[in-house]
């Protein structure tokens, strides 16, 4: 298993400082474009908001960081950029992506594990600068109009077998006692696993995962059944230590029931809008353990 490997700690403060005020100017910007036939034009432009203000006095407060600082590294100069210029909302709210940060804030530099690719990817691997993310995503085409854009970002084509219609039936092969024995994903027998993800995606050990793909909002979409089941058990396959799982859009049925059933409302620790974080311990220690705690 790969281990992650350590970077200054006033580094990471101050790289994740940074990309947090310039994502509030983002969000902020584009919170007040949406409203812009109700305000005045005569808005003086020097305006911030206060969340972003004492953001920069963190830094200020935190790093110590004086006028002879080094350059931030060219990556998280691109993703500055990127996000205080583009007018596209980031699928996730602020609130919901607070929820990740906070423990990228403790984990990284780790490896982050991403079911999706999207206009918050790029987000994602700059606060876990220093460290590994990876993005798994069912669309080709859209994964080479990433790298030409973003050719840093590491990303790898997945296909899946399941239909979202097959969702119930799903559930119910899940039961078995074949899909709650812990093992390695791609050597399972359950109808549920995902066995075609790179040999390198089974060896990591990875510290964050978030479930924000495949496509499930039709009935012959993908649906995240089987990527919600294979984080479970990858977090349970570790070696030792705990591996925290968001899953996004549990709104939706699939999300809501696969999440709860294979991820273990005893392991949730937060659920904000319309993502769940789940923080699941190795059971490869204790072959005892049950697959979910008890309530």
């Amino acid at each position: 298993m790969r281990s992650r490997t350590q970077y200054p700690v006033n580094t990471k403060h101050t790289v994740i400082a940074i990309i947090v005020v310039f994502f509030l100017l983002f969000v902020f910007r584009s919170t007040s474009s949406s409203s812009n036939d109700h305000v005045s034009s005569t808005i003086p432009q020097t305006i911030i908001p206060k969340a972003v203000s004492d953001s920069f006095r963190n830094i200020q407060k935190a790093t110590g960081c004086s006028p002879t600082c080094t350059k931030i590294p060219p990556a998280l100069a691109q993703a500055l950029i990127h996000y205080s210029t583009s007018t596209i909302t980031p699928q996730q709210t602020i609130k919901e992506i607070s929820v990740t940060k906070k423990i990228l804030d403790k984990k990284s530099p780790c490896n982050f594990l991403v079911f999706g690719l999207g206009h918050d990817s790029l987000m994602w691997s700059s606060l876990n600068y220093g460290g590994r993310t990876v993005f798994l995503e069912e669309d080709e085409a859209w994964i080479e109009q990433i790298k030409k854009r973003f050719p840093m970002l590491e990303s790898y084509h997945v296909t899946y077998d399941s239909k979202v219609h097959q969702a119930d039936s799903l559930m119910e092969a899940g039961k078995g006692s074949e899909c709650t024995a812990v093992g390695e994903p791609r050597h399972s027998v359950c109808q549920l696993a995902l066995k075609g993800l790179p040999s390198d995606v089974y060896e990591t050990t990875w510290d964050l995962i978030m479930v924000d793909a495949p496509t499930g909002y039709y009935d012959e979409a993908p649906g995240r059944m089987s990527a919600i089941y294979t984080a479970g058990m990858m977090a349970r396959n570790r070696e030792d230590g705990e591996t925290d799982v968001f899953v996004h859009d549990v709104n939706r049925v699939v999300e809501d029931k696969f999440s709860n059933a294979f991820l273990c409302e005893g392991y949730m620790r937060k659920q904000e809008g319309r993502l769940r974080h789940f923080r699941i311990p190795s059971h490869r220690d204790d072959p005892s353990k049950p697959f979910c705690p008890s309530e």
